[in-house]
């Protein structure tokens, strides 16, 4: 039997499928394991199912050793795997795409909604205990019907917020990569255009890119001062995606209406600026947070170890 190492708590059906095949040594903490004890406890495994709190480099492969045959991430990013490195050494790392997409993008259209309408800072006075009346000025919002979104990055979880917004009544720009399925470009009446022009012509921008060198602060200074001042920025894609120091600069000054964070530049760390702003919604990493998302990812990453190990292709191979 090969010895599975799994780096934190996931549910209990994906522990279950590989020890019905293998050895597991699964972290029972509900914190994520430390850095020196996970080095200790990879030491001869065959596989590691990583999450993304856990940096999987050079110095973790090694201390697996050669025997290590592949890394399975519990998440559609890997900015976490040294991908690399891990070609280098002949070890398949894998992702877990496709599941989590619906609630990821449910998550993306719950910030639009929650910020456009203002509905986070009406939350808080309630439960402060304020006194308040109704009034024909009182927090007012903006409808998304007529408005603009601009996705930047129309991967799976890109098409899956414009279709929610687009039931919503908004128009649909997108910058990426590459084109999407002419069809699908159809059905969500999606214009491409680039990420100047999205700037531009976007009542909200969503962000649905991958991280990498190319993204790193995608959104700063500059571009936040090319966006209209009554619109509004959704991240659920990576935090250093976004230069949250010039977000926080922008919120403040009004130069855009507000925002809506799932993710964080520094996570779990948020920039002390954005945390005494009303104009920002704040959630704590939360786009694939649903029981049945969580463990059809833990499913997969389980799935693409058995596959490996057994000698075959996986279902998610990065790359």
């Amino acid at each position: 039997m090969s010895r599975v190492v799994v780096t934190g708590r996931v549910p209990d059906a994906a522990i279950e499928k590989l020890r019905a095949e293998h050895e597991v040594d699964a972290w029972p903490g509900p914190e994520s394991v430390g850095r020196e004890e996970l080095l200790r406890r990879v030491a001869g495994a065959d596989a590691v199912v990583s999450l993304l709190t856990e940096r999987i480099d050079a110095e973790l492969l090694d201390a697996a050793g050669p025997q290590l045959q592949v890394v399975a991430n519990v998440a559609v990013g890997y900015d976490n795997i040294d991908v690399p490195a891990c070609t280098e050494r002949g070890i398949v790392a894998t992702n877990t795409p496709g599941v989590l997409t619906d609630a990821t993008a449910d998550i993306a259209l719950s910030l639009i909604l929650m910020a456009t309408r203002r509905l986070g800072e009406g939350e808080r006075l309630i439960r402060s205990g304020q006194a308040w009346k109704w009034g024909m000025f009182f927090l007012l919002g903006t409808s998304l019907q007529g408005k603009t979104l601009g996705v930047v990055g129309m991967g799976g979880i890109g098409q899956a917020t414009a279709r929610r917004a687009k039931a919503f009544g908004m128009e649909i720009v997108y910058q990426s990569r590459s084109g999407i399925d002419p069809k699908t470009a159809a059905e969500l009446g999606a214009r491409r255009v680039d990420l100047n022009e999205l700037l531009a012509v976007s009542d909200v921008v969503s962000l649905h890119c991958p991280y990498g060198p190319a993204t790193h602060h995608l959104i700063g200074a500059e571009q936040l001062t090319a966006m209209k001042s009554s619109a509004y920025l959704v991240n659920t894609a990576r935090g250093p995606i976004v230069d949250e120091a010039a977000l926080a600069c922008a919120l403040r000054e009004g130069r855009i209406a507000g925002a809506g964070l799932d993710v964080y530049e520094h996570e779990p760390r948020v920039h002390p600026q954005l945390l005494e702003l009303d104009n920002v919604v704040l959630l704590p990493h939360l786009g694939s947070a649903t029981v049945e998302t969580r463990t059809a990812m833990a499913m997969l990453a389980a799935d693409n170890v058995l596959a490996v190990l057994g000698g075959q292709r996986p279902p998610a191979p990065i790359g």
